[in-house]
């Protein structure tokens, strides 16, 4: 029986955090900036249509526009793989960063640079500080001390520690993809929980033709290391998404001079022998494929505070028909 404020609808949305299970249909993905060896990106079709290149996805399922519950602090709101919103909000007072904006990034924004702090619509610089939320999600925290190596603007705790419960979508974990005909090639995707969790299927059935021995033993790992050498790192990055708040790194690429040099510095360009079919895929996939800010989002109540709104409702029902069937 659905009683509202206390039991979950029929259409059982999902939080935000660590769940069982893999992600719903798949698509073929819409283009997006695919990354070359030289480390520079090429413009793609934005298209909704399936693309044609067998590296950009293997399957031929339409997009899942199943919408997930994000909860924040005692608001939540509404994220699915659609093409997100141009709406701008405010975060409402109470919750973790009030007053800064929520909302405004649609899916043909969603890639950025190797640098940390892109992915943002319309805003330039790297770094995150005081940024609102464009996609409905927090920049990725990096492991290593504040102001490691003099770059403040990567190792700051504004949004805590990759082990920061409070994130939306959970504490950050990646998962590994070794490639199958690259030996010595393997990426790693790097989110919040719930991200990475929902990624793991995505990118397997688009990408299992080039990985290696892939199985769920390489399901998301937790992201909690405090060495800033451990991987990943920020000098593996290869490409960031949805703000900052993912990251595709490389093993064995070093991108340090670029990362903790003045800003401007060339990026380093990606090894040669590389797999660049699964990079390719990979790159696509998560851009076709990651969930954001939903069109129809907005603030509602939710945690215990909903609840207890559902309880004062319904005592105030039964002591109305107390009051008249009885006295």
């Amino acid at each position: 029986m659905f009683v509202p404020f206390i039991t979950r609808d029929s259409k059982g949305s999902r939080l935000l955090f660590p769940r069982k299970g893999g992600g719903g249909g798949k698509s073929t993905g819409s283009g997006g900036p695919a990354i070359t060896n030289s480390g520079s990106k090429s413009s793609s079709s934005s298209s909704k249509s399936s693309s044609s290149s067998s590296s950009s996805s293997s399957s031929s399922k339409s997009k899942s526009k199943s919408k997930s519950s994000i909860n924040y602090g005692k608001s939540k709101y509404s994220s699915s793989k659609g093409n997100g919103t141009p709406k701008v909000s405010t975060i409402p007072a109470g919750s973790i960063f009030a007053g800064r904006t929520i909302g405004g990034g649609t899916r043909s924004q969603i890639y950025g640079t190797k640098t940390y702090g892109s992915g943002y619509p319309g805003v330039s610089g790297r770094g995150a500080a005081g940024r609102g939320f464009p996609f409905g999600f927090w920049p990725l925290a990096w492991g290593g001390a504040a102001g490691y190596l003099g770059a403040s603007y990567i190792y700051n705790e504004e949004y805590g520690l990759p082990a920061n419960t409070s994130r939306p979508g959970g504490t950050e974990a990646f998962i590994t993809f070794p490639s199958s005909q690259q030996s010595s090639t393997t990426f790693r995707v790097l989110a919040d929980y719930e991200t990475s969790q929902d990624l793991v299927d995505d990118l397997y059935e688009a990408c299992s033709s080039n990985l290696a021995s892939w199985t769920y033993t390489q399901y998301p790992a937790p992201y909690t290391s405090s060495d800033p050498n451990a991987w990943p790192n920020p000098s593996q990055v290869v490409q960031y998404y949805r703000s900052s708040s993912i990251a595709l790194t490389l093993d064995g690429y070093n991108n340090s001079a670029a990362v903790f040099g003045s800003e401007g510095t060339p990026d380093a360009a990606l090894p040669s022998g590389i797999d660049t079919t699964l990079l390719d895929c990979l790159n696509r996939t998560i851009g076709a494929e990651v969930e954001i800010l939903d069109a129809g989002f907005s603030w509602r109540l939710g945690g215990n505070h909903g609840e207890m709104t559902g309880m004062l409702c319904l005592a105030w029902c039964f002591w109305w028909w107390i009051s008249n069937n009885i006295f």
